[in-house]
């Protein structure tokens, strides 16, 4: 199913979440995880969008999704899931997470954006009419404003490939 308009907004913050996951993978499978490094870049990432995120998930997309019974267990699921992964924000913004949790919290995070896309998202399109999609959006826009409008990107220690310098 296409993505509802009133919720693309959510769904590229999530493919901007997904692809620092994808990045920390291929880190972590090559042996090449600078610690303090990844954990500066998580902790920005939260600062800057997932934190704002978060909270527009939490203060008007679930709401929103409530209102349906067969949503509500879901919702339950993935507020605890918020919970728990602000914890591996937290710890990054200390740097207390070693190699373990780093891929524990990449994997974790991955697994719980599908969970939004695929079962959140669908099951809110197919309930929801086009009007109330509509209400969703607009209140959604308010909300992510204050979510930076400029795409992070990778130090050049976290990045997938590293650039190359000319030696002309």
């Amino acid at each position: 199913m296409l993505r509802d308009k009133n919720l693309i907004p959510l769904s590229r913050q999530h493919h901007q979440a997904l692809a620092l996951c994808v990045r920390l993978d291929r880190a972590i499978r090559s042996g090449e995880v600078d610690l303090q490094t990844w954990q500066a870049e998580i902790q920005q990432q939260f600062e800057t969008e997932i934190g704002v995120h978060f909270a527009a998930e939490e203060n008007v997309l679930f709401p929103a999704a409530a209102h349906f019974s067969t949503l509500q267990p879901l919702i339950q699921e993935l507020q605890a899931e918020h919970t728990r992964l602000r914890d591996y924000f937290a710890r990054a913004a200390v740097r207390e997470l070693d190699l373990q949790s780093l891929e524990d919290f990449g994997q974790k995070l991955a697994e719980h954006i599908r969970k939004e896309e695929r079962q959140l998202f669908e099951g809110m399109q197919k309930l929801m009419t086009s009007s109330q999609l509509n209400a969703l959006g607009l209140a959604l826009d308010e909300t992510l404003k204050d979510a930076s409008r400029a795409c992070a990107l990778p130090s050049d220690a976290t990045r997938l490939r590293p650039r190359r310098i000319s030696h002309s």
